[in-house]
């Protein structure tokens, strides 16, 4: 194919993000369901794929491992899906919709099928083939790596969920970070080691998660979302912290990038952040990312009188 004008490159992409809007993706609910996009999805490849494995279905829906562990734990209780072990591979459970997974199965299908048939009903010039053959070529290029630009790799990999010691190790970051602000006392990591420990008695359920950088066994870096404690279907952002020798390699953006991606995915409509004033590096990430400033005002819970800063991030519309 030639070379694209930047103009068709420009209608292109706003074409696609108003496929993702019009199919539904931004509401918390799709397809007519009460289940997530994600959930959607999964309940799809199984009907499609029976048998299919949890790592399976990770692929094919590019998200991590524990994210899928997840969504199939909610899905089995719902009593959307069963496990069967596998006969080839005794160590492997194969996937497959219950009575009740079939019926949602259908619902969808239904619901993709209509919307669909009224969409090509409505398209005026072109073939439904052409249409067909279009889509499936461009989905085709979007998924291929030979095609696709590849960033850069960092020496550091990033990891989900609970790490070993991390709440000794974030705890230990904030207060060498910020005991500068709010003092270099017992006070401050006090607080968040509590804090830290009564969220990991909960950090499986599928709101919550964190992510760290990890090295030698040590968290480094970390981010974490707690999607229960606000209410209100409002995500909390907690515990953001990098090593000092981590700065500038990216892995800041990167940690954030996997939070509000959680978030999105999950259809939280708003994420809130507490910092500290005069983290002004911190800020203008915060912002970058489409968080901000609420509110501002002094607090002492840190054992020292310092300005806190409330970010908002709305959900992308």
């Amino acid at each position: 194919m030639s070379d694209p004008s930047p103009a068709l490159v420009k209608d292109i992409r706003a074409a696609s993000r108003k496929l993702v809007r019009e199919f539904g993706f931004l509401d918390k609910t799709i397809a007519g369901t009460d289940l997530s996009g994600s959930g959607v999805h999964a309940i799809m490849e199984i009907g499609l794929h029976p048998g299919l494995t949890a790592r399976d279905l990770a692929v094919r829906l590019k998200l991590e491992k524990s994210t899928v562990s997840r969504l199939l734990k909610t899905l089995e209780k719902r009593g959307e899906i069963e496990l069967a072990r596998s006969q080839t591979d005794r160590r492997a459970f194969g996937l497959s919709l219950t009575a009740a997974g079939q019926e949602t199965f259908r619902a969808i299908d239904r619901f993709g099928e209509q919307m669909t048939r009224g969409a090509l009903s409505r398209v005026k010039g072109i073939s439904a083939a052409t249409v067909a053959g279009s889509l499936a070529a461009y989905a085709e290029a979007l998924s291929s790596p030979e095609e696709a630009p590849q960033a850069p790799r960092s020496a550091f990999e990033i990891v989900e969920g609970y790490q070993t010691g991390m709440i000794g190790d974030v705890a230990a970051m904030h207060a060498r970070t910020h005991g500068g602000i709010v003092g270099t006392g017992p006070a401050f990591e006090s607080v968040v080691s509590r804090a830290m420990g009564d969220f990991m008695r909960r950090i499986g359920n599928p709101a919550n998660n964190s992510w760290s950088v990890v090295e030698d066994g040590q968290v480094i870096g970390s981010i974490t979302i707690d999607g229960e404690d606000l209410g209100g279907n409002t995500a909390h952002l907690r515990w953001f912290i990098l090593s000092e020798r981590l700065r500038g390699k990216g892995l800041g953006k990167a940690l954030l990038r996997k939070a509000l991606s959680h978030c999105d995915r999950l259809g939280f409509d708003e994420i809130h952040l507490w910092t500290l004033k005069g983290l002004d590096t911190a800020r203008a990430l915060y912002e970058r990312s489409g968080f901000e400033l609420a509110d501002e005002y002094v607090g002492d819970q840190w054992g020292k009188a310092v300005t806190e800063q409330k970010f908002i991030r709305k959900r992308p519309t």
